[in-house]
Formats: structure tokens, sequence, C-alpha cells
């Protein structure tokens, strides 16, 4: 039987165990071990560095937990830092959602977190610094002349007619840069590195351009902003960063972001290690595309429960642990590959099974009515929250003479196999006695609206009764006692058959991934649950509070997920 705890034996990155069930390293952790032995560094320091340009998604929890639990692996220390040198896309907005996400998946950045805006100072002295080096200067080229100089992957750059400027002429048009003398895109600042290089990157990338736009940290200070690959390898360099943890597209940036830390002469440069990201298949986390589903109001936010941002998958009731156990299972490789959405709601499944009551909801309603059952009585049975936790202790549950049942219990002509109620077949009410059904009460559309039944006071549930068996066992709510509630139930909100997108790369849109129930009842035992809180309603999955739309007196469900899925852990 597979175990919580074995799953990072199982699944990581060169993943089988070694003598002893001792957990073999993965590709990033042996080269942390060998800069630490080899004396490059004596401490392990990583950071998270988002862009403050939209809400975080599933394959960003991967990078918060891989470089946070790196740092508490080595008992090194962890950074929180936004990398906001572009103020054309960032907002608060974002600043704040990104930092509730990471506090709630567990990765304490403590009293360091910092913005790359907070180092635009440092950023220009460094650039100074390299124009008077005679590693940098101003180009009047536009940006299509630039693209066009750069050459392609099979045909070397040519130098731009600027290229050759004095160091003199270069800080004092630097100089009218900063102090907003030219209009955006007039002049950009280059690095002097390589025309001719086989790395586009390295062929004098830009490292500054000018933007007359506000900043969300620093206003109308600055009128020029630095370039993510400038920036990124400066700020690493400044908060004592030894392990720049990113992912793979990265990795043919490095050999500037190596340049950068050398020509600026840091004494201890970070070293930068790239690893695959984390796809989902059948997901949408494309910023642009959440957008327009936000601005459509197909969705209700960029918490909508049917994304993968981490927003939404908190509101839908997914736990920290739950994530932690899919990222582990995902393991840490050189390799992109895709995980299936199943395997997350596997997680899920895995970590609310045993924390969690299970309780008895009733999702579709038909009244059942026990003839033979005093009118005004009400006894209450104590049932377990759960079966397989005896810890989480136990409830009163009323039980009376009508009840809701949900319809797919019952039908009137049964076909094979069929072990729910339907006339002349006797079931047990769960936790209480046994029901025959006697007859049925439709409306005038043919619809069944009454179920009628009498009950054998010898069965009660916990009595010992030792009589005759039934097969089926069905749930259900007393209807004096019951609790209206909504639920919702979600589905991939795209079309899995047709793809995620269409041949105009538009979203191939699932017009059932949302089913809205209204008429939905819960035990009185769940009626104030908080926001957030989640149950296992029996038969029918778990299912969390919704802390945007609940109110008190009236609470929506949200379904995390259901009970069964086809999915199978992977094997060795």
């Amino acid at each position: 039987m597979y175990k919580k705890e074995d799953s990072i034996l199982e699944i990581n990155e060169e993943g089988s165990t070694e003598d002893g069930g001792v957990i073999s390293k993965n590709f990033i952790e042996q080269m942390i071990d060998k800069d630490l032995a080899e004396g490059v560094y004596n401490t392990v320091h990583t950071r998270f560095p988002p862009e403050p340009n939209g809400y975080l998604h599933i394959g960003h929890a991967k990078s918060i937990l891989l470089n946070y639990g790196l740092a508490q692996k080595y008992g090194g220390k962890f950074n929180m830092r936004f990398d906001d040198t572009n103020p054309t896309k960032e907002k608060i907005e974002f600043v704040e959602s990104i930092k509730k996400d990471i506090q709630w998946l567990g990765a304490d950045w403590e009293d360091r977190l910092y913005f790359a805006s907070d180092y635009f100072e440092q950023m220009y002295e460094a650039a100074v610094k390299l124009i008077k080096n005679g590693k940098a200067y101003v180009c009047d080229l536009s940006p299509d002349e630039i693209r066009e100089y750069r050459g392609t992957l099979t045909e070397p750059g040519k130098n731009s007619p600027y290229r050759d400027r004095s160091v003199e002429e270069n800080l004092e048009l630097f100089e009218n840069m900063k102090n907003g003398v030219y209009r955006d895109g007039e002049k950009v600042l280059r690095a002097k590195i390589d025309m001719s290089s086989p790395n586009i990157n390295m062929r004098d990338p830009i490292i500054y351009r000018v933007a007359h736009m506000a900043h969300h940290n620093t206003g109308d200070r600055w009128c020029i902003y630095p370039m993510y690959d400038f920036a990124h390898p400066i700020e690493d360099a400044i908060e004592g960063i030894t392990h720049s943890i990113c992912t793979l597209e990265f990795e043919d940036h490095r050999p500037l972001y190596d340049w950068v830390v050398r020509e600026l002469e840091y004494p201890v440069p970070p070293r930068q290690i790239e690893f695959a990201k984390m796809y989902l298949t059948n997901v949408v986390t494309g910023k642009r595309y959440i957008k327009k589903l936000v601005e459509e109001g197909i969705v209700d936010g960029w918490d909508d429960p049917r994304l993968v941002s981490i927003a939404a998958l908190r509101r839908r009731g997914f736990t920290p642990e739950s994530i932690k156990l899919f990222v582990d299972l995902c393991g840490v490789s050189k390799s992109n590959s895709s995980a299936d959405y199943a395997m997350l709601e596997y997680c899920i499944r895995e970590d609310l099974k045993l924390k969690k009551k299970r309780v008895m909801a009733v999702l579709d309603p038909v009244k059942l009515i026990i003839d033979n059952y005093p009118q005004d009585q009400t006894e209450y049975f104590e049932v377990p929250n759960n079966m397989e936790n005896p810890e989480l202790g136990s409830r009163q549950i009323p039980f009376g003479r009508e009840l809701y049942i949900d319809r797919d219990d019952f039908m009137e002509e049964p076909p094979r196999k069929y072990f729910r109620l339907f006339p002349g077949n006797e079931v047990r009410l769960m936790h209480a006695y046994f029901v025959k059904c006697e007859s049925f009460v439709k409306d005038e559309n043919g619809k069944v609206i009454e179920v009628h039944c009498t009950y054998d006071p010898e069965t009660r549930s916990g009595s010992g009764f030792e009589g005759r068996k039934v097969k089926g066992t069905i749930h259900w709510l007393p209807v004096r006692e019951a609790v209206q509630a909504e639920v919702r139930l979600y589905e991939n909100i795209v079309d899995e058959e047709k793809g995620v997108y269409d041949e105009n790369n538009n979203l191939n849109l699932n017009p059932n991934s949302l089913t809205v129930l209204k008429n939905c009842y819960i035990e009185p035992s769940i009626a104030d649950a908080k926001a957030f809180e989640s149950f296992q309603f029996v038969r029918h999955g778990y299912f969390c509070v919704d802390y945007k739309d609940s109110v008190e007196g009236a609470p929506v469900f949200n379904r995390i997920v259901s009970l069964k899925s086809s999915f199978v852990l992977p094997k060795n």
C-alpha cells in the first residue's frame, strides 16, 4: 500500500533509495554539496524572485518550495524579493497576492522581504561603472534596427554605429537618459560584449531603457529602468545569494548573468542553477489568457476555483500539504515534463482523508417519509466523525419521520445490480435503521417528489442486530433540522477532448465547467462552518466553504475533488 511518506522516495529525480532508506539527492543538492565541500560558499542562501505582474500559479509553487526547502535543509536563509523592474505591468494587488500565497505555502522569509526597486540607485551606479570600464554604451538604434543588427542563430550580428562612443560621451548621454531628456525608446544603454557570440543573449544586450512611467514602489523618481537580465544578478549579489535557482529558459542567459557579476567584481558571485518547470496537462496558466477570462467575466477573478493559480487552489480547498506532496512527487529534473491534473487531485485526497469529518449532504433532494415512524419523534444517533481516525471524535445526528435523500438513490424501475431504494427493496439508512420502500408519489410532470417507506425498529444502528442482510446503504438528512446550502461542482475550465487551445490559439472553453446547486442540504453540525473549512460529504467528495460568497446562515461549498479517480501512482 502506498504511504504518503514514501512519495519522495518513489518519485524524485534520481529517485531510488540508497541502503537504509536514505533518499538519493537531486542534482541541485549534489551541486550545493560540492560547492560547500570545496569552500566556494560556507552557507546556502536562496530566494524566490517573482515579477509582480500577475498571480502565482501551481508551477510557481515548485520554485517557492524548492528554494525554501534548500535553505531549510542546509540551515541557510531564504529571501523573498520582488523583481519589479517593469512598471508597465506591475501592481500592488499582485504584490499583496504573492505575499499571501507564499506565506500560505509556509515559506518564511522572516525579515528578508526585498524589492529590486530597493536597489535602483546601486544598479545605476553599476551601469556607470561598466561605462567607465568601456563595457557599456548608449545606443540610438530603434528597436527594429537593434533586432536587425543582432543577427540570427546561424549568422553573427554586426556592431552598432554607436558602439565606439567615448566613455565621456556615454556618461553624459546616460545621465541625460536618467534626467528625462529623451523619449521612451529613443536611447538605450547596452552592454559591450560580443556581437559575433554564438549566444544571442551576449550580443550587446540592452541593460537600461527609457520609460516615463510611475513605479508602484519608487513613484516618479526614475524614468529609466534596468532590464531583468542586468538587474537580477545584481540583486542576487547584493543580498548574498549563493545559489540562484531558476527555470530552464534562463539557461541561455547564464553567461550574461555570470558576465554581469564578474564585470562588477562582486567578491562572492552567486551561482545560477536551472531546473525544469512543472507543467500540468490541460490547464490554463498563461497570465494573458487568465486576464482575458477575468475581464470577460467568464471567471469571477484570479482566484476562481476553476483556475490553478495558488489563490484559486486555496479558495477551492487545496492545502499547502497537498501541494508540497505534489511537488515532491514531480521531483526535480533537468528535463521538461508534464504531470496529470489527476495527480494533484490524488495528493489532496491523500492529505484530507484522515484529517476531515465525514458528514452527510444531499445535493439533489427528494423527500423520504417513514410511514410507521412516530409523527413528532426525534432521536439522535452517535456517529463517528471519521471511521479511519477515531481521534476526530463523534457527533450527534438527529433523526425523524421525514428525511431527505439524494434523488439517484431511488429508481422506479432499477437496472440489474442496483441495490438502493426501489419498490419492495430494503436498504440501510446510514447510521440509522433498515427501511423498505412501499410506494412513491409523482408530481404532475411525472417527477418523483416523495418516497414512502416503513422501518424496522429492531435494526437500529449499534443495537447488535444480526438478522437479515441488505446490500445497499444510503445517506440522508432530517427535513426538520437540515440546513439549506449552495454547492458548486467544478470541472476543467477547458474542454480536455479538444485540447487547451484551438487553431487560432484561443481557449477551448468547457461550457459545463461550473454547476451551481442551490437547493442542497447539509447536516446542522456544519451549518456554522467558517471560510476555508473543509469536509468529506459522504459519497460526493471533499468540499470547502467558499470564503468569498458564503454569508452567515447561507454557506456556499466548493467541491475540491471527488472521492475516486482512475489515477494510479506511477512506479519506478
